[in-house]
């Protein structure tokens, strides 16, 4: 029986398929390079797998060369951010992001857009 109990184990220990769940951008509003009207600007990240919200974090880089932190709000669900962008001026933004996925890796990226 013992011996059983280990041929099941060694089984299941290399036939396992790791989960690498690095996260990748699925969709992003606003899309890269859109334009968007007003100065209020709702931001909705969504990724291939589950984050942390608590430890992601998303930033705008304005026309102005400055970059500044936007407060993610509360996840809609466990693949999505949100967050928004409030008072912009007209002008080149990019949306920087850092995510921490569910597999413990560490991904960012940008979306560049427009607001008019």
């Amino acid at each position: 029986m013992k011996r059983l109990a280990h041929y099941c184990a060694a089984v299941l220990l290399f036939c396992a398929v790791p989960a690498w769940a690095h996260a990748i951008l699925m969709g992003a509003t606003p899309a890269a390079h859109q334009v968007v009207s007003g100065k209020n600007v709702p931001i909705t990240l969504r990724f291939n797998s589950r984050i942390d919200g608590k430890r992601s974090r998303v930033t705008l880089l304005g026309p102005d060369g400055r970059e500044r932190p936007l407060t993610v709000d509360q996840q809609p669900a466990p693949d999505t951010l949100t967050a928004k962008a409030e008072g912009l001026p007209p002008g080149q933004y990019i949306l920087r992001w850092q995510v921490l996925a569910a597999d413990g890796h560490i991904t960012r990226g940008e979306v560049p857009f427009q607001a008019q």
